[in-house]
């Protein structure tokens, strides 16, 4: 039998704290958590989140520069914290317990204190949410509702778990979590992205349970990856070899199904928070996840920054508090009064904070902007006779802007772009990207979920997964099906549309809007030194990369691409123009 850190139970801070308590599924794996609660024998609504980061490692230590930033910039975070029970992409107990509320912190399968296989999003790790929900919500300090909440990887299996319905959910917040596990984490536009293969090994692996290097946790000095130790051919056996198993499938299949929920059948009460600056992973996912679900009790919720940064501000714990206190406490706040979305609108130098009734927005102005090949710009009206323009598919491609603009305009919602393309050889990757210019020519950029200097939007689309589906695909957010190569037939000319994620911008007058085209990843060509991740620099794209072994570096990605334009097949950009009220 496995052996493990015995279960402890102490007053701390005056909380109420058990770690490494051991929770049974139903296939007999035991996975671990600690439980912070109220120093009192009373039942309190639960806040349960699950993730693979480790529960005992210490936000300090795991994410010293997130961390040292977050405090920094934001020093209402220690007003109320004194930040010693902070784990990366959790909720602070500090924040919590003392309004009433008991938080499960519970270490996925195979990772930290639990034991198993790591197999992310699998259905086994989603039936585990479920078992340690109906866990939560059935212990004696347990007011019997449990509410989820956690960012990233804690907030996508959120939706999972939701899908499933344990009777004892009562509400749920992803805050920037993706839903589509093909479309988000894995493939942009049928891409294959270098995103999990380089977190995996940085931010799991470390702690994997049974590695004996990894960190302790400062408050009982115990490994944060459980008692065992394994050896490497051990731990190998117990991890997915996820770069492996993005090359063996390059197409939607049942494996990503699987590890997506069906939107469609989540009805418990959701707080969807997403960010302007998600591109390349949850963004989509939140804004997909709320027009889809069943529940008639949802809100949307749009923020900016760095992707943990809301999360713990008094802006974004204000929020949660009020829709839990609601859900989980029965209080009438005023919550379920609420305008069902709120967005923090985006301007060159910060945020404004407006309500709304729906998304997209009702009033949008959807416009069209015609590509005018030869001038390299944005035109209202469509130019006359047959354009091309050629680029090296493995280059920065081709750049369109609108003249400066007269007045403030805003552009807040999903776009797209159609274009007519053809490849020498048998396909290409068609890599999107909005920019905003300032008057002096430099582009603005913004920080964003993961990059601290992004452009203003992004989209991709492969060439061969073209193939549209026209029921659920919209004008303004195209929807592929991803589930086979089309041919591309060398110089023959294709139509494309590719989607833009969600974007927001109030543009004042003077500025310039611009859309590249290009055959390689964002970079924005500022000196350096850059700071860095998973370790290589962040340049624009985050560590959204799209060069994976084995895909893009075969030749078919390295010839040269043709945008033309002739009546009948005209590019044209559509733009979410919102009127002023």
């Amino acid at each position: 039998m496995t052996e493990h850190y015995p279960p402890r139970s102490e007053l701390r801070d005056g909380m109420r704290v058990d770690w490494d308590v051991r929770i049974t599924m139903s296939d007999g794996v035991t996975l671990a958590a600690d439980v912070f609660r109220p120093d009192d024998d009373a039942p309190h609504p639960v806040l349960l989140a699950a993730g693979p980061y480790g529960k005992g490692l210490s936000f300090q230590e795991g994410f010293p520069s997130q961390f040292q930033a977050l405090l920094t910039e934001h020093p209402e975070v220690c007003e109320h914290s004194t930040n010693a029970y902070q784990v990366w992409e959790y909720p602070d107990p500090e924040r919590w317990v003392p309004h009433g509320y008991a938080c499960v912190r519970i270490d996925t399968r195979g990772a930290g204190g639990s034991e198993g296989a790591i197999d992310f999003f699998s259905p086994r790790e989603t039936q585990d949410l479920y078992e340690s929900v109906e866990w939560a919500g059935t212990r004696p300090w347990s007011n019997g509702k449990v509410g989820m909440l956690g960012i990233s990887y804690l907030a996508s299996n959120q939706w999972q778990v939701a899908e499933l319905a344990p009777p004892h959910l009562a509400a749920i917040c992803p805050w920037e979590g993706a839903s589509d596990y093909y479309r988000e984490y894995t493939h942009h536009g049928g891409i294959p992205t270098e995103f999990l293969p380089s977190w995996m090994p940085y931010q799991v692996t470390r702690v994997q349970h049974g590695r004996g290097a990894a960190p302790l946790n400062p408050h009982t000095g115990r490994r944060v990856s459980g008692k065992p130790v394994r050896t490497p051919g051990e731990l190998a056996a117990n991890a997915i070899a996820i770069g492996d198993v993005l090359r063996a499938n390059p197409y939607e299949n049942d494996y990503y199904r699987r590890r997506s929920a069906v939107l469609e059948k989540i009805t418990v009460p959701t707080l969807s928070a997403s960010n302007w600056g998600g591109m390349g992973l949850h963004s989509r996912g939140n804004f997909e996840a709320y027009s889809r679900i069943a529940s008639p009790r949802k809100w949307l919720e749009v923020h900016g920054l760095e992707h943990w940064t809301e999360f713990y501000t008094d802006y974004g714990v204000g929020l949660q508090r009020a829709f839990f206190d609601h859900f989980l406490k029965g209080e009438d706040n005023g919550w379920d009064r609420r305008p069902p979305v709120q967005l923090k609108v985006r301007t060159p130098d910060g945020f404004f904070v407006r309500p709304e009734q729906e998304w997209p927005l009702a009033r949008t102005g959807w416009t069209p902007y015609h590509l005018d090949l030869d001038e390299g710009s944005l035109t209202g009206s469509a130019p006359g006779g047959e354009q091309e323009i050629s680029f090296e598919a493995r280059s920065e491609g081709v750049l369109f802007t609108l003249p400066a603009l007269e007045h403030e305009v805003e552009i807040t919602g999903p776009a797209a772009v159609k274009l007519f393309v053809a490849s020498t050889t048998e396909d290409a990757d068609l890599f999107v990207t909005m920019h905003l210019f300032a008057p002096d020519g430099d582009e603005v950029l913004f920080p964003t979920a993961f990059e601290p200097h992004g452009p203003l939007g992004q989209g991709w689309l492969r060439l061969s997964q073209r193939a549209p589906d026209p029921e659920r695909s919209r004008p303004y957010r195209p929807w592929h099906a991803h589930t086979a190569a089309a041919p591309v037939n060398p110089g023959e000319v294709y139509e494309a549309d590719v989607e833009i994620w969600p974007l927001s911008i109030v543009a004042p007058a003077g500025y310039r809007i611009g859309l590249s085209v290009r055959g390689q990843d964002y970079t924005h060509h500022l000196p350096g030194p850059h700071e860095r991740t998973y370790g290589r620099e962040l340049r624009g794209s985050g560590a959204y990369w799209h060069e994976l072994p084995g895909d893009r570096d075969r030749p078919a990605y390295s010839g040269v691409s043709t945008l033309t334009s002739r009546d009948g097949q005209r590019p044209v950009l559509l733009l979410p123009v919102v009127p002023a009220r």
